[in-house]
């Protein structure tokens, strides 16, 4: 039982691209969620968030998976763990196409489990980015 909910979880990229490439969502009303969380945390926390969103593009999502850096958290909406000593850093995203990523927005972790709020934070912004991007499309 264990194996299959390893493989489950190993696999939720498997018809992806290997390498993701990262977007952060700049909304319609022009707020960047993502860099106003970085802009509000340590430097050292931003620049070890930043760096393992750089290695996971430069190692790939199986890698990424393995050594814990990112976790499904539901059907759609994936984070990006980031720690420096006590502080733990999120970044929550999405998959858009191919190896488009987009990063919804981070957070603060203060507790063991995300936080719903975050969930559905993350839920609302992909569904206003999928909007928005299917009436640019048209």
């Amino acid at each position: 039982m264990f194996l299959i909910a390893q493989m489950n979880n190993i696999c939720y990229h498997e018809n992806i691209m290997k390498y993701p490439r990262f977007e952060f969502y700049t909304r319609p009303n022009g707020r960047t969620e993502f860099i106003e969380f970085l802009q509000s945390i340590p430097t050292k926390d931003k620049q070890k968030l930043l760096a393992t969103i750089s290695v996971i593009q430069e190692q790939g999502l199986l890698v990424a998976q393995r050594m814990e850096w990112v976790k499904k958290l539901d059907s759609d909406i994936f984070e990006i763990r980031s720690k420096v000593s006590s502080n733990i850093q999120r970044a929550l995203y999405f998959h858009v196409v191919d190896d488009r990523f987009i990063i919804t927005h981070g957070f603060t972790k203060k507790t063991q489990k995300t936080p719903t709020t975050e969930i559905h934070h993350a839920k609302a912004l992909k569904k206003e980015f999928e909007e928005n991007y299917n009436n640019d499309n048209h």
